[in-house]
């Protein structure tokens, strides 16, 4: 979900124990509460579906305090590049969303979830590459995403796609339908 793949890969690759680290940091850092969520390829590594992803993508709300200082800061000490990208970016917001984040932990003062997995598995079938495709199917093996709720949470976002004018929003829904039900 994040920028420009040759910029990316200047820095190393984040594992389990980088995220794991980034999050600890992140939390010792910041000045004040908030909450991050993490997202993307950083959920599916923490989750075991992956060995590593390119970026921690996070989403903050709310924004802790100094948070950004302490991003710039650990992105260079470990290495590891550091996105601010959401599913919302990509796609209407799902409603609920802060309600089904599955809360991770707390570092500090700072509360860390994963982002909600639907939104998630829905930003991944809109953009449909197939290492999004394979995340999104380890979430329904682990059942982090249940079909019929996924397909209730594109139908609740449908009449939103209007403002997203680059999605393909029948291309979009049969992707979906597809994931929901198979056999279709």
């Amino acid at each position: 979900m994040a920028s420009d793949p040759i910029l990316r890969s200047v820095r190393s690759l984040a594992d389990q124990k980088k995220i794991e680290r980034v999050v600890r940091e992140l939390g010792r850092r910041a000045k004040g509460p908030g909450r991050v969520y993490l997202v993307g390829g950083s959920s599916v590594v923490l989750e075991g579906g992956r060995a590593a992803t390119i970026d921690v993508d996070l989403k903050l709300d709310p924004e802790p305090e100094g948070i950004f200082e302490a991003i710039a800061e650990i992105k260079n000490e470990l290495d590891v590049n550091i996105e601010l990208a959401s599913p919302d970016q990509f796609i209407p917001e799902v409603p609920g969303w802060r309600e089904r984040s599955a809360f991770i932990g707390r570092e500090g003062e700072v509360d860390f979830y994963h982002y909600d997995f639907y939104g998630q598995a829905l930003a991944k079938l809109e953009r449909s590459h197939p290492r999004d495709l394979a995340d999104v199917a380890a979430w329904i093996h682990t059942g982090r995403v249940r079909k019929d709720q996924l397909m209730e949470c594109f139908l609740a976002i449908e009449p939103g796609l209007l403002r997203f004018p680059r999605i393909d929003a029948p291309s979009f829904r049969r992707r979906v339908e597809r994931c929901a039900n198979p056999t279709t």
